[in-house]
C-alpha cells in the first residue's frame, strides 16, 4: 500500500478546522478578544463612508452590556472573530467581574460561518431569573436573525437557540410586563417592528412602528434608538430614510408607550395611530429636511422627569469630507411642553458615534468628538463631556 503521508492527528486537525470554518464554534471557548474589521466599500474622495474596528458595531444593537448586581458582574456582547487576520465574524460574549477585576475568556453564542459583515452584531438582555438572552442580527431573509438563551442563569458557558426570525438592529428591553424587542424589517426597505414576550421565548407577532413615505410610490426607511424608562416607559426616536436611501436620512421622530406596546403617544402624550406612514404626523419632533440637514442618531434616554432625550449628529450630506461641515453633535430634549435642542460640539464624520448617560442631575457624553490622526475619516480622540444643566452648556 502506498503511504499519503496522513497520519491520523493531521486528519484529525484537518476536520476540525473545516468544521471550524463551517460554523461550528458555537459554545466553545476562544483565547483572546479580537473585534471584527469591516469595510463598506462605498468609495469616496476622503475614504469609505465608514470602516474600522466594527466589533461593537451598530449604534442600532442595544443593549451590548448588561450589568448585574445580583452577581455584581457586567455581561457583554460582541462581533469577534477567528484571528486577527481573519473575517469569520463570531456572535461572542464576556462577563466582567467587578469584585476580581477579571474578565473571562470569550464564548462564542452562534458562528455566523462565513459570515463578514457586523450588521450581525448580537445584542443582549438578561431576565428576571438570571438567565442571558442573546439576539444575533440578521440581515432580511437573506440572513435571518437568531434568538438564543444561556443553560445556566448567570452563565456564559453554554447557549441553547430559541428560534429563527427576521429582524435586524435588535433592541430588547426587560420591563415590568416581560421582554419588549423593537428591531427592523428589510421589507424592501428598512421599516421598524416590535415585539413581546413574557418569558423571552415565546413571542408574539411582529406589529409596525413605521414606515413613512414622501408619496405612495416611493421607497421608506429608518434607524431608531430606543430605551427604557423604570421598567415600563418605552420609548424610541428615529429619523426616516428619503426614498428608502440611508444616505438620505433626515428629520427626528418620537413615539413612547407605558403600556407594552398596547396604545402609543407622542411626547406630548397625544395619542398615536400606528403604523405611521405619513412625513408629516404628531410623532415628529424635528423637520430637518426643511433645513437640509442629515440626521445620524446616536442615543437616548429619560431625564429624572421621564422626560426623552436624544444624542445625534446632523450634516449637510453623507459622504465625509470638509464640504459636507458642520458635523454638528446635538441633544434634543423634551421639556414637558416643547421640544428643546443645544449643540454639544463638533466632529469630522458622520459615523463619529457616542453614548448619552443621564445620572440625576449629570449628563454626561461619551464618544470620539476630538480629531483622530485621519482627518475627516470615522472615529478620533475619545473625550467626556458632562453638562448640569440639562444639554444647554
Amino acid at each position: 500500500m502506498k503511504k499519503t503521508g496522513l497520519t491520523f492527528a493531521s486528519i484529525l486537525i484537518f476536520f476540525v478546522v473545516n468544521a471550524q470554518t463551517a460554523g461550528n464554534l458555537n459554545n466553545q471557548k476562544i483565547d483572546g478578544y479580537r473585534g471584527i474589521w469591516f469595510e463598506l466599500g462605498q468609495k469616496l474622495p476622503y475614504g469609505d463612508k465608514y470602516s474600522g474596528g466594527l466589533g461593537t458595531y451598530t449604534a442600532d444593537h442595544i443593549p451590548m452590556a448588561v450589568y448585574s448586581p445580583k452577581v455584581n458582574k457586567t455581561f457583554f456582547v460582541f462581533g469577534g472573530t477567528t484571528r486577527q487576520d481573519e473575517k469569520h465574524l463570531l456572535a461572542m460574549i464576556g462577563v466582567y467581574d467587578h469584585k476580581t477585576g477579571l474578565v473571562s475568556k470569550p464564548t462564542v453564542v452562534c458562528d455566523k460561518g462565513n459570515v463578514t459583515d457586523p450588521h450581525d452584531n448580537p445584542s443582549m438582555m438578561i431576565d428576571n431569573k438570571g438567565f442571558i438572552h442573546v439576539f444575533v442580527s440578521g440581515r432580511g431573509n437573506k440572513r435571518k436573525g437568531l434568538k438564543y438563551v444561556s443553560a445556566k442563569p448567570f452563565q456564559i458557558d453554554a447557549f441553547n437557540l430559541v428560534s429563527e426570525e427576521e429582524f435586524t438592529y435588535p433592541q430588547i428591553w426587560n420591563t415590568k410586563d416581560g421582554f419588549f424587542h423593537f428591531f427592523t424589517k428589510y421589507t424592501g426597505v428598512r421599516e421598524l417592528y416590535f415585539e413581546t414576550s413574557r418569558d423571552g421565548l415565546t413571542w408574539t407577532g411582529d406589529k409596525k412602528i413605521a414606515g413613512i413615505k414622501e408619496r405612495p410610490e416611493e421607497k421608506g426607511g429608518h434607524y431608531q434608538v430606543s430605551n427604557c424608562f423604570k421598567g415600563q416607559l418605552l420609548g424610541t426616536f428615529f429619523n426616516r430614510h428619503r426614498n428608502g436611501s440611508p444616505d438620505q436620512r433626515t428629520d427626528l421622530y418620537y413615539v413612547e408607550t407605558n403600556d407594552f406596546g398596547k396604545s402609543w403617544q407622542n411626547a406630548n402624550k397625544q395619542n398615536i395611530n400606528l403604523p405611521l406612514s405619513e412625513v408629516n404626523n404628531p410623532a415628529k419632533a424635528i423637520d430637518y429636511i426643511s433645513q437640509r440637514k442629515y440626521v445620524y442618531i446616536h442615543d437616548m434616554g429619560f431625564d429624572n422627569k421621564g422626560y426623552p432625550v436624544c444624542l445625534y449628529l446632523t450634516s449637510k450630506g453623507f459622504a465625509p469630507g470638509p464640504e459636507n461641515a458642520p458635523y454638528e453633535w446635538k441633544v434634543t430634549r423634551w421639556n414637558g411642553k416643547d421640544w428643546i435642542t443645544s449643540v454639544v460640539c463638533e466632529s469630522d464624520h458622520n459615523y463619529d458615534t457616542g453614548s448619552l448617560y443621564i445620572l440625576g442631575k449629570l449628563w454626561r457624553i461619551v464618544g470620539p468628538t476630538e480629531p483622530g490622526p485621519q482627518k475627516f475619516a470615522t472615529g478620533g480622540e475619545i473625550a467626556i463631556l458632562t453638562s448640569a444643566d440639562e444639554g444647554q452648556t
